[in-house]
């Protein structure tokens, strides 16, 4: 198979990321999109030949290989499972449903029909994290005893994010998501479960720090306890202003990796008139900012999506940390850590 023709579902700013991944790629080709609203101009800027309102009508096309499910959170669990039942490969952001049994329903009717299911945790591609696992891989720090990581920013702007039915939770599903996902293929590796979790949360609402009109958590954080007996520390707020903070610290018995992902620009700019942008969920880009060098593909979209149209094309599984058992292991983790705020208590089981 020399290109992979590709349909998206959505049209909003996941949407644009893998439209513009999908660009850069020769093997590539964005065959047709449908969504809901910003149609036509979403299609016209990216040059696809055809726009559905209709997803099933999308995906009644004989041509395309692989579907890229870029809606909000919700809406995750139908689009797969028509992709599936028509025989499509599928990419779906994160998380990858609202709760672990939508999940789990996922992953086991992609199995059912044969098809790949691909999840896009972004941070196994960023190049930062691909130079830190070689790192790890030759001894450098030594043995991996516990690691810390979190996303964190001022809040979703998305009406989706506001409400648990529709998100699946707060910051912490829609954030420490990532964290959860890297640090399951980090130390995890699909064969060192995770078998302890405790996590704290504000309490939505008018409990919530910050952000009242949230049903769920503007604030939290989680520890992990590995079988192998390493720690890991995962965070995901929507109280911290000045941009969104995505930072990685491993320790080793022989060394540590400290890590910036989204402040960790060689560039330094002081402006009075500001710039148009920096990075994402800046409040404002005036006076001294570190303006983002190709955030896409610093942040592993570009690596992300090239991988898995090379999976289609080469008839191959993705790794675990990018396929539907580690998203559905992220979303049983982040269920255990609601669970253990909601007691008070550690909860102890298998997960990953």
């Amino acid at each position: 198979m020399d290109k992979v023709r590709i349909g998206i579902v959505g049209s909003m700013f996941a949407a644009d990321f893998h439209c513009d991944s999908y660009a850069r790629n020769e093997h590539a080709e964005v065959a047709a999109v449908a969504a809901i609203d910003n149609l036509e101009p979403f299609a016209e800027k990216w040059k696809i030949p055809h726009a559905y309102e209709d997803y099933h009508r999308m995906l009644e096309r004989d041509d395309l290989q692989l579907v890229s499910v870029c809606v909000p959170n919700f809406l995750h669990r139908e689009v797969v499972l028509a992709a599936a039942r028509a025989g499509k490969n599928v990419v779906c952001e994160k998380p990858l449903a609202t709760t672990a049994a939508h999940a789990r329903e996922m992953v086991g009717a992609c199995a059912d029909a044969g098809v790949k299911l691909m999840y896009a945790e972004d941070w196994c591609f960023a190049p930062a994290l691909k130079r830190v696992r070689a790192i790890i891989d030759e001894g450098a720090i030594g043995r991996l005893l516990y690691a810390k990581a979190r996303e964190c920013h001022n809040g979703s702007h998305s009406p989706f994010a506001k409400k648990k039915e529709t998100c699946g939770g707060g910051s912490f599903i829609h954030l420490a998501i990532h964290p959860i996902g890297y640090l399951l293929y980090l130390l995890g590796k699909g064969t060192n479960p995770v078998v302890e979790v405790t996590g704290k949360m504000t309490a939505g609402g008018a409990g919530n720090y910050v952000h009242e009109d949230f049903e769920g958590e503007d604030f939290g954080l989680g520890i992990l306890r590995f079988e192998g007996g390493e720690y890991g520390f995962v965070e995901g707020n929507y109280i911290t202003v000045g941009g969104m903070d995505d930072r990685i610290e491993i320790y080793g018995t022989e060394g540590r990796l400290n890590v910036e992902l989204t402040f960790g620009s060689p560039i330094r700019c002081y402006s009075r008139p500001g710039l148009s942008y920096s990075i994402e969920k800046t409040d404002h880009n005036l006076g001294w900012t570190y303006p983002a060098v190709d955030e896409f593909y610093n942040l592993g979209y570009v690596e992300e999506l090239a991988y898995f149209v090379e999976c289609v094309r080469g008839g191959k599984e993705p790794f675990y940390g990018v396929d539907g058992r580690a998203g559905l292991a992220c979303l049983e983790l982040v269920e255990a850590f609601y669970r253990s705020d909601e007691s008070g208590r550690s909860v102890q089981g298998r997960w990953g």
